[in-house]
C-alpha cells in the first residue's frame, strides 16, 4: 500500500524526506550534548549543623532523632548517616522511579517534628550527575587587578547569568576583618568577657523602627538609630564594666578603677585579612573556582560560555583548568561520530562487495543517514541529550539500519534481472511485496527486543533507557524507508540492468551443503550441541564486571591530619607534598586546596588538604598511583603521625561501576569496632587483587571535658550556659558580626592576646559569680579523654565500612573470595558482626537482563506467531539463537572482555538481529510451497540458494558497521566495545550455522509430510 503510494507520488515522497532530513539535522545539531543520560538519582542528603556539639551530642540529640522520623518514610532504601563534631550528614536512597518532589516536603515536615534543639540549621539536598563540577578553574591576577574584588564584582556576576549555570563557589578567598585584641589582664581586671564586650558593641549598632508622628496631612514614620562609622568611634567605645556596678564586695583594685572605661582601654583594634582556605595551581598561589550546571542544561554550551566570558578578561586574569568535564564528553561524542561515520563507511563496503553495482549500493545506505536524522527528531522532542548511550545506540544501529533496504534492493534487482519486461512499478511494487512480511517482522522482532530492557530497574535501566530508544526509532525508520523511498530509487536507477548471472559457485556449494546436511541431521545436532557446550566452557574465564573500568588520567588524591590541626600546619605537609609532585615526570598539573570542602563529604576541615592531579597520556596510572601513594605517606607520616593519605582515579561520574567489595562491620563498642576495622584495612591492603583500600572508621582524637557538678553551680548562682560561654571566649574567637566602618563592610571578631595553653589555665579560668570570681575547677571536674572524631551509621546501627575496588574483571569471584578470606584469616573481637558485599547489584542486575532476554523472546515468538499464524514455524526461527553464545563467547574470550552489563545488552539485541535472517529465509521457504508448490526439501534449497545473499549482506554489513566499535581504544566508549565484540561473534556464528541447521529444524518439524513427499 505504501510502496503503491510512494511510486504514484514520487515527487512528494521526496520533498518529504528532503524536509525530514533538514529537521534531523536541525534536531541533530540543537540536542544537549552530555556525556551521560540526565538521570536524577533517587538520593537525599539533609546537612545539620549543631554549633559546638560533640559527635556523641551531634548523634543522640540530632541524628538519632531524625533518623528515628526518616526510616517511615515509605520505599526508604538505605539510610546512612555520620556525625561531625558541630555537623552531620545523613544520607537517603530510594528506589527509581520514586517522586523525589513528594519525598523531599516529607523530609522537610519530618525535621519540623523532629523536636531538634533550637540553634540547629539543616539543609536538604538532591543528588544528580549535574551536582558535579563541570569545571575547575584556578585564576590569577595579571598586572596591578585585585583579583578578588573582580571576581566578586564582574566574573562571578557575569557567570551567574549564563543559562544553566548552577552555583559558582570559590575557594581561597581572603576576608578582611576587624580584629579586637582584648588584652586578657585588663578584662579579667574590669569582669568583663568577650560575650559581654560584643554585646556592648552591637547595643551600639542599632536602628529600629518607633513608630509614627501624626501631622494634620502627613504621617511620618519615626527611626531611633545609633551608629559607630568609623575605626576611632568604635576604639573610643565606652564600656561599662560590671565590676564597677557592683555592691561593695567589689575588689579593691576594681574600686580604683575609673567609672568609665573604653574599648581601647582593654583591646587593640586593627584591620587583618584572613584565608580560611588556601588554593594553589602548580605551587602558585590561586583562586580556585567550582562551577556546577543545572540538571538538564548542556554541559559543552555551559563550558564554552564560561571560557568566553572569562577570555574577555584576559587583561586582567590569567586561568588554568585543573578539571575539565566538557573535555572528556566533546572526546568521547567524536570518538562515537567518528566510529559511527567509519561503521556506516564500512557497511556501505560491504553492501558493495556483495551486490557489485554502485548505484544500488547508494540506495541501500540512503536509510543510514536518514533513520538516524529522524531518530534524533524524535530524540528532541523527547529532551533526550546526545551522550554517549544515544550516540552509542546510532552507532550500533548504523549496520542494522540498512537491512531492511539491502534486502528490499537485492530482491528488486533480482527480480528485475530476471524479467524480460525491464523495470515497471507492477515489478517493483511485487517485489516490495514479496519481501514485506519478512522485512516487517524482522523489524518488530528487533524493537520488541527492546521493550523488556523496561524490567530492569535501577541504574541500568535509567541508563540503557536512551539507548533503547534511539535503536527502536531508527530501525522503525529503516522499514518505513525500505518501503517507500528505496523501491522509487530502484525505479529510477535501475533502467538497464544486466541479464541475471546463472547460479554462482558460493549458492552451489551451499545447496549441496544443505542437502547433506537434511541427510546427516544427527551429525549437524550433535556438533552444534557440542559447540554450544563448549562455548559455555568459556564462561568461568570471562570474569564478571558490571561496567569494565576505564583507565582514568585525573586522579584525586587527599590527606587528613589529625583532627586538631590547625590550617598553617596542615599548608606546611602540603607544600612538600606539591613539591615532590612538581618533581614526578608522570604529572602534568596539581590543584590544591587547603582546608577546601572535602570531595567525599563536602566538608570543609582545616585538617585537610585535596589534589587534581592530571598525568600525561604517557603515565602507567595503576603503578604510578602506588608510587605517588608511597611517597605522599612518607611525607606525612615524617610530619605528623596518625595522618591519613589516599590517591585514587577520578571516578567519570558514569553508572556505577560496582567494582567495589565493602565489607560493613556492626558493633555497639566503638573500640572495638575501630580495631576490627583496622585489622580488616590491613587484611585487604595485602591483596594484590585490591585497590584504594578506604576505612570510613576515624581514629580518637584527644578531647577535654567539662562536668559541671550542679549543686556548686546552684551554690554560685552560676547557669552552665554562663561557665560555657567564658569557656568558649578562652578558646576561640567571638563573631561580633558584619560592621560598616570607614565606608567598607567588614567581619568583626573578638578574641584574647594569650591562647589557653593547658588544661591547668582551663581550671583556673575565672567565672564571675555572685560572690566574685570562681576558678572552673571550683565548679566543675576537667578531665582529658580519647573521643571519636565521628559515629557512622547504616540504617540506624553503628557501623564501620572498609572498602576497596576489585583490580580486573571477575568482580564476583573476588568479592566472595574476600569476605571468606576476612571471616576466616581476620580475628574480630567477639561483639563485632560482619557483613561483606558489594557485587549484590551486579548480580541483582544481571539477573534482571536474564530475565529480560527471556521475556524478548517470548516476545518475539509472539510476534512471528501472529506474523506467521502457525505455531511451529517461530520455533523453527527460533532455533537460530542457540549459535548466538558460541561466537559471541568465543569473540570475548579472544578480545579479553568481561561479562558486563554492555555484553548483557549485545546478547539481548542478537536474539532480534539473528531472528531477522531466519524470518527472511522460512519466509521464502513458506512462500516456495504454498505459492510454487514445491517439496519441503526443494523449498529449502530454492530459498537457501535465493535468499543466501541478502543473509550474508545483511550480516556483513551489521559486522562491518561495528568492527570501528570493537576496535576502539579510546576511553568514554563504556557501552560500545564488549557490546560490538558479543553481537560481531554472535552474528558471525548464528549467520554461518543457520544457514544450514534452520533447513534441518525445519524438516525435522514437518517431518511426517517430508518423509510422505521423499517416498511418492
Amino acid at each position: 500500500m505504501l510502496t503503491r503510494f510512494s511510486l504514484k507520488n514520487a515527487v512528494a515522497v521526496f520533498i518529504i524526506s528532503f524536509l525530514l532530513i533538514l529537521g534531523g539535522l536541525y534536531s541533530f545539531s540543537s540536542l544537549k550534548v552530555d556525556l551521560l543520560p540526565n538521570i536524577e538519582f533517587p538520593q537525599l542528603s539533609v546537612e545539620v549543623i549543631y554549633p559546638g556539639a560533640s559527635p556523641e551530642d551531634m548523634n543522640e540529640q540530632v541524628t538519632t532523632k531524625l533518623e528515628e522520623k526518616l526510616k517511615t518514610i515509605e520505599g526508604v532504601k538505605k539510610l546512612q548517616s555520620t556525625s561531625f563534631e558541630s555537623i552531620a550528614i545523613i544520607n537517603l536512597e530510594f528506589p527509581f522511579n520514586t517522586d523525589m518532589e513528594e519525598v523531599e516536603r516529607q523530609v522537610e515536615s519530618l525535621i519540623k517534628e523532629a523536636n531538634l534543639p533550637e540553634n540547629v540549621q539543616t539543609k536538604v539536598n538532591r543528588f544528580s550527575f549535574g551536582t558535579f563540577p563541570i569545571y575547575n578553574i584556578s585564576l590569577f591576577a595579571k598586572g596591578d587587578t585585585n583579583i578578588q574584588q573582580f571576581l566578586d564584582d564582574t566574573i562571578v556576576p557575569e557567570l551567574k547569568k549564563i543559562n544553566g549555570v548552577n552555583s559558582i563557589s570559590v575557594g581561597g578567598m581572603e576576608e578582611n576583618l576587624i580584629q579586637i585584641t582584648v588584652d586578657k589582664q585588663k578584662a579579667l581586671q574590669y569582669g568583663l568577657s568577650l560575650t559581654q564586650i560584643k554585646e556592648q558593641i552591637n547595643e551600639k549598632f542599632l536602628a529600629f523602627p518607633a513608630g509614627n508622628v501624626q501631622t494634620e496631612t502627613l504621617q511620618i514614620p519615626i527611626r531611633v538609630q545609633q551608629k559607630i562609622e568609623t575605626i576611632k568611634q568604635l576604639e573610643n567605645l565606652p564600656l561599662s564594666s560590671p565590676i564597677m556596678n557592683a555592691s561593695q564586695g567589689a575588689p579593691a583594685s576594681a574600686q580604683q578603677a575609673p567609672a568609665m572605661i573604653t574599648l581601647k582601654d582593654v583591646a587593640t583594634i586593627q584591620p587583618v585579612t584572613d584565608q580560611g582556605e588556601i588554593t594553589r595551581y602548580n605551587l602558585q598561589p590561586s583562586l580556585s573556582m567550582a562551577i556546577t550546571k543545572k540538571q538538564d542544561a548542556n554541559t559543552v554550551e555551559v563550558a564554552d560560555k564560561v571560557i568566553n566570558v572569562l577570555d574577555k578578561y584576559k587583561d586582567k586574569i590569567d586561568y588554568a583548568i585543573g578539571f575539565d568535564s566538557a573535555e572528556g564528553i566533546k572526546k568521547s561524542v567524536e570518538t562515537l561520530v567518528r566510529e559511527g561515520l567509519l561503521g556506516a563507511l564500512f557497511a556501505s563496503i560491504a553492501v558493495l562487495v556483495f551486490l557489485r553495482n554502485v548505484r544500488a549500493t547508494i540506495i541501500a545506505i540512503v536509510s543510514i543517514p536518514l533513520s538516524l536524522l529522524v531518530a534524533s527528531i524524535f530524540l528532541q522532542r523527547m529532551d533526550i541529550s546526545l551522550n554517549i548511550m544515544t550516540l552509542g545506540g546510532m552507532a550500533v544501529a548504523v549496520g542494522r539500519v540498512v537491512d531492511d533496504s539491502i534486502v528490499v534492493i537485492e530482491n528488486i534487482f533480482r527480480r528485475v534481472r530476471k524479467s524480460n519486461t525491464g523495470m515497471t512499478d507492477e515489478l517493483v511494487e511485487d517485489s516490495t511485496k514479496e519481501i514485506l512480511k519478512a522485512i516487517t517482522s524482522s523489524t518488530i522482532t528487533t524493537v520488541v527486543v527492546f521493550l523488556p530492557l523496561g524490567l530492569v530497574g535501577g541504574v541500568t535501566g535509567e541508563f540503557f533507557f536512551p539507548f533503547a530508544l534511539t535503536i527502536v526509532f531508527s530501525l522503525l525508520m529503516s522499514l518505513v524507508v525500505a518501503i517507500t523511498i528505496v523501491p522509487i530509487l530502484a525505479k529510477f536507477s535501475f533502467k538497464k540492468v544486466p541479464p541475471e548471472e546463472k547460479e554462482g559457485a558460493l549458492q552451489r556449494a551451499y545447496g549441496k551443503a544443505i542437502e547433506w546436511a537434511l541427510d546427516h541431521k544427527k551429525i549437524v545436532l550433535f556438533l552444534s550441541v557440542l559447540l554450544l557446550g563448549g562455548s559455555f566452557a568459556i564462561v568461568p574465564k570471562l570474569g564478571f564486571t558490571f561496567i569494565p573500568n576505564e583507565e582514568q588520567k585525573t586522579l584525586i588524591a587527599a590527606i587528613e591530619l589529625p583532627s586538631s590541626t590547625p590550617l598553617e600546619k596542615t599548608n606546611d605537609v602540603s607544600l612538600k607534598i606539591e613539591k615532590m609532585f612538581s618533581e614526578k615526570e608522570e604529572i602534568k598539573e596539581v590543584t590544591a586546596g587547603i582546608g577546601t570542602r572535602d570531595f567525599r563529604s563536602g566538608l570543609k576541615r582545616k585538617n585537610q588538604a585535596n589534589y587534581f592531579i592530571t598525568l600525561k597520556e604517557s603515565a602507567n596510572v595503576s603503578t604510578f598511583i602506588k608510587e605517588l601513594e608511597r611517597d605522599m605517606e612518607n611525607i606525612v607520616q615524617a610530619e605528623v603521625k596518625g595522618a591519613k593519605v589516599g590517591v585514587q582515579e577520578l571516578q567519570s561520574g558514569g553508572p556505577p561501576s560496582n567494582n567495589n567489595v565493602n565489607i560493613d562491620l556492626y558493633s555497639t563498642n566503638l573500640n572495638a569496632l575501630q580495631q576490627a576495622a583496622k585489622d580488616v584495612e590491613a587484611y585487604l591492603k595485602t591483596r594484590d587483587d585490591l585497590k584504594y583500600v578506604t576505612n570510613n572508621f576515624t581514629d580518637k582524637q584527644k578531647q577535654v571535658v567539662v562536668n559541671i557538678d550542679t549543686n556548686k553551680a546552684m551554690e554560685y548562682g552560676v547557669s552552665g550556659f554562663q561557665i560555657l560561654g567564658t569557656i568558649a571566649d578562652q578558646t576561640r574567637p567571638v563573631q561580633v558580626g558584619t560592621l560598616t566602618l570607614d565606608d567598607e563592610e567588614r567581619t568583626v571578631q573578638l578574641s584574647y592576646d594569650k591562647q589557653m595553653t593547658s588544661i591547668e589555665e582551663l581550671e583556673n579560668t575565672l567565672i564571675f559569680t555572685k560572690f566574685g570570681p570562681v576558678p572552673v575547677k571550683q565548679l566543675a571536674d576537667v578531665q582529658e579523654v580519647d573521643t571519636f572524631t565521628s559515629i557512622q551509621k547504616l540504617d540506624g546501627k553503628v557501623f564501620a565500612r572498609v572498602s576497596a575496588q576489585i583490580v580486573g574483571d571477575n568482580i564476583q569471584k573476588v568479592t566472595q573470595d574476600v569476605i571468606n578470606s576476612v571471616k576466616n584469616e581476620v580475628d574480630l573481637p567477639k561483639d563485632v558482626s560482619l557483613q561483606g558485599g558489594g557485587s549484590d547489584e551486579t548480580v541483582e542486575t544481571f539477573q534482571q537482563l536474564g530475565l529480560a532476554m527471556i521475556v524478548a523472546i517470548g516476545l518475539v515468538y509472539i510476534t512471528m506467531l501472529i506474523t506467521f499464524g502457525k505455531a511451529r514455524i517461530p520455533f523453527i526461527i527460533l532455533s537460530s539463537l542457540v549459535f548466538v553464545p558460541i561466537g559471541s563467547l568465543f569473540g570475548l574470550f579472544i578480545a579479553n572482555e568481561p561479562m558486563s552489563v554492555s555484553v548483557m545488552i549485545g546478547l539481548l539485541m542478537l536474539i532480534g538481529i539473528v531472528t531477522t535472517n531466519a524470518i527472511v529465509l522460512v519466509d521464502r521457504i513458506g512462500q516456495n510451497r504454498e505459492q510454487k508448490g514445491m517439496t519441503i526439501r526443494q523449498a529449502l534449497i530454492e530459498a537457501g540458494k535465493t535468499r543466501l545473499r541478502p543473509i550474508l549482506m545483511t550480516a556483513f554489513a551489521t559486522v562491518a558497521a561495528l568492527i570501528p566499535l570493537a576496535l576502539t581504544k579510546s576511553s568514554g566508549t563504556l557501552i560500545s566495545k564488549g557490546l560490538a565484540i558479543t553481537v560481531i561473534g554472535g552474528l558471525t556464528s548464528s549467520t554461518l550455522l543457520t544457514l544450514i541447521l534452520v533447513p534441518v529444524v525445519y524438516e525435522l518439524f514437518f517431518f511426517r509430510q517430508a518423509k510422505k513427499e521423499r517416498q511418492a
